[in-house]
């Protein structure tokens, strides 16, 4: 039997349609052809509707059964395939175009700057890398997983974008991904941090090794990232399944106190809260926001000693410092930590901190 019919591929017509019409002119039914083929029926039915491909076997029966060559039946659907296909490219590019718009607030040029994506100017190749850089199909489906559902929560202002914050975190889970740790053991952990308070006396280019080896070795992988614009975020934990801890910094030029202040808050939340969550600091003040400092202050300076320290109030250079040696501390940190409570004026005691300038590209 032959047969005229024009394949419309943009149309994505499937091939069961035209085998009702094969059908209809030989005056068969549907159960017929199915008993014909020696086939359920109900084996058919997803072939009228296009929902199950014709196969090469299923076009030669056809052919026997109804007289329309084997080659036909592949060619319509080899091409109804390609219209689905093009009709699906077509609304993924459409959707592109869409998305657009959200690279600038994905904070794309500091992606470039980092190192993880390439520069582009076209917008719509600024969202296929972004795309990539997140791992989906649409950017639309970023704020339904979990891992950025944390940056989502924190609600949008003039000061905070949620798409930065989750570009932020990406950065973090990215690089932890490549990090190699131990499987995460809490006790190690505790029994490092006097180990890793000590670290506070020593110069930022020369701890910065032992601190990840340390931190490695118990399970937490560290990233150092750098700060993206308005995320106002310093610090992130969240978990790489159950053996891998992630403790995000920002890499921003500040004072060393406050750095070594962020590392044990996030250590806090390592050890004190679960491993389902994404913590985000300067996210919504609760209670682990709470417990997370009190554990910080209490780590790097402990707080019998402190609280004997405040009943000499005597707060003047070589007491501050003669106190953070017998702590293990260094002075900068007693500094911080006197400022913050308004114990010293802000521009007192500074001589005694330090600034850490890290390059961009530390990870």
């Amino acid at each position: 039997m032959a047969t005229n019919e024009t394949i419309h591929a943009d149309l994505a017509i499937p091939p069961g349609e035209y085998l009702e019409e094969v059908l209809g002119e030989l005056g068969m039914s549907k159960d017929d052809l199915a008993r014909r083929m020696g086939r359920p029926a109900a084996k058919l039915s997803p072939i009228f509707k296009g929902d199950k491909a014709i196969t090469p076997e299923t076009a030669l029966q056809l052919e026997k059964v109804v007289g329309v060559p084997a080659h036909i039946w592949a060619g319509l659907e080899s091409e109804y395939r390609l219209a689905l296909a093009r009709q699906a490219e077509a609304e993924c590019d459409t959707l592109l175009h869409a998305e657009a718009k959200l690279a600038a607030r994905f904070c794309y040029s500091a992606l470039v700057k980092a190192g993880e994506v390439e520069r582009r100017t076209k917008p719509v190749e600024k969202a296929q890398a972004l795309r990539d850089y997140f791992g989906v199909m649409s950017l639309n489906s970023v704020p339904e997983l979990q891992r950025y559902r944390a940056a989502f929560r924190c609600g949008r202002s003039g000061e905070r974008s949620r798409e930065a914050v989750a570009a932020w975190l990406r950065l973090g889970e990215r690089r932890a991904q490549g990090a190699y740790c131990a499987p995460f053991d809490e006790t190690r952990l505790r029994e490092a941090l006097d180990f890793l308070r000590a670290l506070t006396l020593e110069a930022s280019d020369h701890f910065q090794a032992s601190l990840r080896t340390r931190l490695a070795a118990c399970g937490v992988a560290l990233v150092i990232c750098p700060h993206f614009p308005k995320t106002r975020a310093h610090g992130a934990t969240f978990w790489l399944g159950r053996d891998k801890a992630v403790l995000m910094l920002t890499i921003r030029g500040k004072w060393a106190d406050i750095f070594w202040f962020s590392l044990f808050h996030e250590i806090g939340h390592i050890l004190l809260h679960g491993r389902q969550a994404v913590i985000l600091e300067g996210g919504t003040e609760d209670r682990r926001e709470t417990e997370a400092d009190r554990f910080a202050a209490d780590t790097l300076i402990p707080e019998d000693a402190y609280r004997s320290f405040l009943e000499h109030g005597r707060f003047y250079s070589q007491d501050v410092v003669a106190f953070a040696n017998s702590v293990g501390v260094h002075p900068g940190v007693v500094v911080g930590r006197l400022q913050h409570e308004k114990r010293l004026k802000p521009e007192w005691g500074n001589d005694l901190r330090v600034r850490y300038r890290w390059a961009e590209t530390e990870d």
